[in-house]
């Protein structure tokens, strides 16, 4: 569970520096997806 995490937060990390601009945007939407996450794994029985 762990490593698609890592890959996606990797590839967003490797966006946004490609995108100098996108950065704080960059920052919003991994903040978001750790919230979905979370949301998702406190919801499994």
């Amino acid at each position: 569970m762990f490593w698609p995490i890592f890959l996606i937060l990797l590839i967003l990390w490797a966006l946004g520096l490609i995108s100098h601009v996108a950065f704080s945007n960059l920052l919003l939407v991994i903040a978001v997806i750790i919230l979905i996450i979370r949301l998702v794994r406190s919801r499994r029985p």
